[in-house]
């Protein structure tokens, strides 16, 4: 054996730093990606609520509208507009 031919030690040594350097590769590639999605995720999040506030904000709005309605409401019994209410003021 010659002193410039790696021993068998030597090349499974660089063998194995190979196979764990395209391992570490490939981690770092797959984490890039997964990173990239949850800020996709993140980012769409975001815009579904702005909808949603957009929404509620109509949703309150038009409640408190009706509210207003059957509060204001006059009617006389027995015409078939009067409205039962179970909630009590007292």
């Amino acid at each position: 054996m010659s002193q410039s031919e790696p021993s068998f030690f030597e090349r499974e040594r660089d063998r194995l730093s190979l196979d764990i350097t395209a391992g570490f590769e490939d981690l770092l590639s797959s984490s890039n990606v997964l990173n990239r999605k949850l800020e996709e995720v993140v980012g769409m999040t975001r815009e579904y609520e702005t909808i949603a506030s957009l929404w509620q904000s109509f949703h309150e709005l038009m409640r408190g509208q009706r509210d207003e309605v059957l509060e204001d409401r006059t009617t006389v019994p027995g015409t078939g507009a009067h409205v039962v209410s179970t909630n009590s003021k007292r």
